[in-house]
């Protein structure tokens, strides 16, 4: 993929990876032993080519079975936007990634609960807000060093085998 940053195609291999392993083997775990599970929702963009060539392909839908974007993976586009949903039981984040830079948009935490009465303390549900948008930020960190660990390890080339025949099950 020549002239495109290094941050781009990473950013891209990761989301591509991330969407391969939501729909094998979902379940992660944190340094402090913390499982969750990773879902790419009915949102997700792939993007192929380079300057006024760049193709892209956006697929959303409540039971969008993301048929045309996974059609795009196998012409050679890579995931360049994404829908995430994180889950921890029975907490789940919601976010959107993109490759480009890896910004995060639209961080929905699970629901803090409680209300501002006389007898609650007015700070709680901000460091609990705080609390679970850490935690969310902490579950990508997880996901994104796992990727790194594997995409610079020995085991990519296994992962790419098996990124291929999910990419192409019927050849």
């Amino acid at each position: 993929m020549l002239g495109q940053s290094t941050d781009l195609v990473l950013g891209q291999e990761f989301l591509t990876w991330l969407w391969f392993r939501s729909e094998n083997g979902n379940k992660f775990k944190t340094d402090k032993g913390e499982e969750f599970n990773v879902f790419m929702e009915q949102r997700i963009v792939v993007q192929g080519g380079e300057g006024e060539l760049i193709e892209t392909a956006s697929v959303s839908g409540a039971m969008s079975e993301l048929r045309e974007a996974r059609l795009g993976l196998t012409t050679g586009k890579k995931v360049s936007r994404a829908l995430i949903r994180l889950e921890q039981d029975p907490e789940s984040w919601q976010l959107t990634l993109k490759a480009e830079d890896f910004s995060i948009g639209s961080l929905k935490t699970p629901k803090v609960e409680g209300s501002v009465e006389k007898d609650d303390d007015p700070e709680a549900m901000f460091f609990e807000k705080v609390y679970l948008l850490e935690k969310g930020i902490s579950f990508i960190d997880t996901l994104y060093k796992e990727f790194l660990t594997l995409r610079l390890g020995s085991g990519w080339r296994d992962e790419v085998k098996e990124l291929q025949r999910w990419m192409y099950p019927n050849g």
